[in-house]
């Protein structure tokens, strides 16, 4: 990842599918939830048929993010990531894409690994050499119960050096998986979805700080 975590957990944004027509409402927003809390790294996911408008869409968040210190990655294309300056791509699975975008973008861009339904899918995802690992993102569909979620990250963080990112699909979820071990804690409709992007994503820093304060009072009993 760009930064070492400031916190033994950090937070990672995941931006909902985004098209032109929403592009410049997202972009205040995610400007906004930027300036609220620290935010390590954000994807961002087109919606299907916007590739035409990936440059105008992705532009301002780029802006935004560098200016925050804030790594942004793109979904699925590692040609459009290097074309636009972008820190990274994030890849879905563990198969020739992954291994295309770690030849073509490491080291000098991160490479992500997600849509690992399998532990040897992260394994495999793991020794091609991706940056992190990802566990139950958004997209594809079905998300994986918070209970098997917990015990993937346990599993991961327990044995492997690559950083893990696991997916909160609420905030009593962030509190559990940062507790977990994840390195990262991904968020998406908990931020965008939420009355005020900026005080969610206050709240969800909040936990992080909380739940960090107190595996390190944990450790020194």
């Amino acid at each position: 990842m760009p930064q070492p975590p400031a916190l033994p957990c950090s937070l990672y944004l995941i931006t909902p599918p985004l098209t032109r027509t929403d592009a410049d409402a997202f972009a205040r927003s995610f400007r906004d939830v930027l300036a609220a809390a620290q935010v390590a790294s954000a994807l961002v996911r087109l919606a299907p048929g916007a590739e035409a408008e990936a440059k105008t869409i992705i532009a301002p968040l780029l802006a935004a993010a560098a200016a925050r210190d804030c790594a942004l990655l793109i979904e699925n294309d590692a040609r459009l990531a290097a074309r636009l300056g972008a820190d990274g791509v994030h890849v879905a699975g563990a198969g020739e894409a992954l291994e295309e975008a770690v030849e073509s973008l490491k080291p000098e861009r991160i490479v992500g690994a997600g849509g690992l339904s399998t532990r040897d899918e992260a394994m495999t995802a793991g020794e091609i050499g991706a940056d992190y690992v990802m566990f139950s993102e958004p997209a594809g569909g079905q998300m994986t119960a918070l209970d098997r979620l917990l015990e993937r990250v346990d599993w991961w963080a327990e044995i492997f050096q690559t950083p893990c990112v696991a997916c909160a699909h609420s905030l009593e979820a962030v509190e559990a998986l940062a507790r977990a071990g994840a390195d990262f804690v991904a968020v998406d409709d908990v931020i965008w979805q939420a009355p005020s992007p900026p005080q969610a994503a206050r709240s969800v820093e909040r936990l992080l700080v909380q739940t960090a304060a107190e595996r390190a009072a944990e450790a020194d009993r």
